[in-house]
């Protein structure tokens, strides 16, 4: 998968289901701060990411998420 698909699987998610607004998703909004996202948003995250992309992940593996960015770089990084 390319990161392009990663950014737009991510980015349809966060604006159908998270309800963000388009102009926030730029790669150097902060989840926590710019993005408002929460501890219930991060549980629909790790569901996202599992029916998406196939692979479980646990809080941990996202201390070092930081930036939008952060988030598709992990992404791709798992995908190998």
């Amino acid at each position: 998968m390319s990161r392009i698909e990663i950014e737009n699987k991510i980015n349809k998610f966060l604006l159908e289901d998270i309800e963000l607004e388009e102009e926030l998703l730029k790669p150097e909004a902060t989840l926590k701060d710019d993005l408002k996202i929460d501890s219930l948003d991060y549980v629909d995250i790790a569901v996202m990411i599992e029916n998406t992309f196939g692979f479980k992940i646990k809080p941990e593996d996202m201390k070092e998420v930081i930036t939008l960015d952060d988030f598709y770089k992990f992404i791709e990084n798992k995908l190998g």
